[in-house]
């Protein structure tokens, strides 16, 4: 793929991304994050093999290590949120 298309494919994801979140209902962000941090876990897993590989360059190796602190900083915060809005749920006992 050349360069263009991939810039195509990258801002009609975050057009799509901003659209689709801009729509969802105060009360189904906290369901909405769980799933979230379902695919980042994937994403984790794509950037460590981009981060692995053999042929890669300095600059695939930084972007797929980028890649994988950020995705893992987004998923363990929003289970914390998650745990913690379950938390306000729970009867006091």
């Amino acid at each position: 793929m050349d360069l263009i298309s991939q810039l195509f494919i990258l801002a009609l994801s975050i057009f799509l991304g901003f659209a689709l979140i801009s729509r969802v209902p105060p009360l189904l962000h906290t369901p909405l994050m769980s799933e979230a941090n379902a695919i980042c876990g994937i994403i984790i897993v794509g950037a460590l093999m981009a981060a692995g590989a053999d042929a890669n360059s300095p600059l695939t190796i930084f972007l797929g290590t980028a890649a994988v602190a950020l995705a893992t900083f987004n998923v363990v915060g929003g289970y914390l949120v998650t745990e913690r809005m379950l938390k306000m749920f729970k009867k006091k006992g």
